[in-house]
């Protein structure tokens, strides 16, 4: 017995060695990884301020990043539960200035912040729709954001935790912002709030859904109408990935080209796929260029806007095994810019902001355009030295960039003037 219970020993030391190695290792290796993607994937052009801290806050992105598809790969968690973990952040402390309560709208979670300085009455209203892809995305990730809306602008906020892809995907999470929406409409007196002076809006995916919600509800006779959208660098469209601003900004945090691509059809089709063709636009039929062209191209855009280095391309081999798995990309629910004369120029008075170093800054541009030949009103706030998920760093003190409170600031703005 001794032999063997001398074996089980050595075994038993040989197991810990290896995990003692693997606890050095694939710290190092995570490392070395994240290392490597960020200096051969990853340009931060100097016309962004505060360049070295924006590198250092992509690398620790990028670290969590690679750890949640490792952590899938060995089948510990699912990647979509550590990206959720970072983006929910730090909780802020209690605000004197904000009486905050979470409710239900019909079954969605929803938290409405009151700013304690107004009393109850008819007011401003704002449902906010958060960013994330519609991956990720929650209440709390924009808990500072909606605090800084209610408090800045003196306006009845409303925050929507509407459901997450891939668990539930398109369109369930905006049918669940079309439920809040409608809701609020109805209700708007129950929360102190007049209903002909409710803005929705959002930012990046939740300026998508802002803009397909107004779409939807702006025919609905017996709603009120919604009085403004506002939409802070929203992802607008699913035709063209080859405008100025994917070529110009493909490289720049805190949104890849590629990766938002990746991001955009998860949430659509519930699952991980190839967009290898996709970034070359082979997923469009010639029909559908033709079609769309009088809306998404690069001509419609100011020249300014090309002058960072833009080559147009001509689309490669139309893939109709592509165009049958992303189909429903070009549905307006899914692509607003797509929507049809008939339903444009009957939005309310729209807010748009775009900044220069987004990956997504044309879908804006071109969204502005077509509202304005529609007679639209729209005020439009470019941040030149702005970049994707800017806005998310509002009141966290040392992560706040320039642009974080120029934009805030000017959202707050056209909140006051409705």
């Amino acid at each position: 017995m001794l032999p063997f219970l001398a074996q089980r020993a050595a075994l038993g030391e040989a197991l810990l060695n290896l995990l003692l190695y693997l606890s050095i290792f694939i710290p190092f290796l995570a490392l070395a990884w994240t290392l490597y993607y960020h200096v051969t994937r990853t340009h931060i052009p100097p016309g962004i301020s505060q360049g070295a801290k924006l590198h250092v806050m992509t690398l620790f992105g990028n670290l969590m990043f690679g750890l949640a598809l490792f952590l899938e790969k060995v089948g510990i968690c699912h990647k979509y539960v550590i990206w959720r973990l970072v983006m929910n952040g730090i909780l802020p402390r209690e605000d004197s200035k904000l009486i905050i309560k979470d409710l239900l709208f019909d079954g969605i979670p929803v938290r409405i912040y009151w700013p304690k300085a107004s009393p109850a009455r008819n007011g401003r209203g704002m449902l906010y729709l958060h960013g994330g892809a519609g991956l990720f995305g929650s209440i709390r990730a924009y808990e500072r954001v909606c605090r800084y809306i209610a408090r800045e602008s003196d306006t009845v906020v409303v925050s929507v935790e509407f459901r997450l892809a891939p668990e539930h995907r398109h369109p369930v999470p905006l049918l669940d912002c079309c439920t809040a929406a409608i809701h609020f409409l109805k209700n708007a007196k129950e929360y102190g709030v007049d209903p002909n002076r409710i803005a929705i809006g959002g930012d990046s995916s939740g300026g998508t859904f802002a803009a397909v919600v107004c779409q939807e509800l702006v025919t609905r006779v017996d709603l009120p109408r919604m009085r403004a959208q506002i939409m802070v660098y929203p992802f607008l469209q699913a035709v063209d990935f080859n405008l100025p601003s994917h070529q110009q900004n493909r490289s720049v945090p805190m949104l890849f080209r590629k990766r938002a691509i990746q991001f955009g059809f998860a949430y659509l089709t519930g699952k991980t796929i190839n967009v290898e063709g996709i970034l070359e636009n082979a997923h469009v039929p010639r029909d559908m260029w033709v079609k769309y062209r009088k809306w998404i191209s690069a001509d419609n855009l100011p020249e300014e806007f090309k002058a960072r280095g833009y080559v147009s391309k001509v689309p490669v081999s139309f893939s109709q095994k592509l165009y049958e798995l992303v189909k429903p990309a070009f549905d307006p629910r899914f692509s607003p810019l797509l929507a049809e004369d008939a339903i444009i120029c009957q939005l309310p008075e729209t807010f748009i902001l775009t900044c220069e170093h987004d990956v997504l800054r044309d879908d804006g541009l071109l969204y502005k355009k077509r509202l304005e030949d529609n007679g639209v009103p729209v005020t439009w706030h470019h941040v030149q030295d702005g970049f994707h998920g800017v806005a998310i760093f509002i009141d966290y003190v040392l992560l706040e960039f320039p642009g974080t409170r120029d934009c805030m600031e000017h959202v707050a703005q056209f909140l006051k003037g409705l």
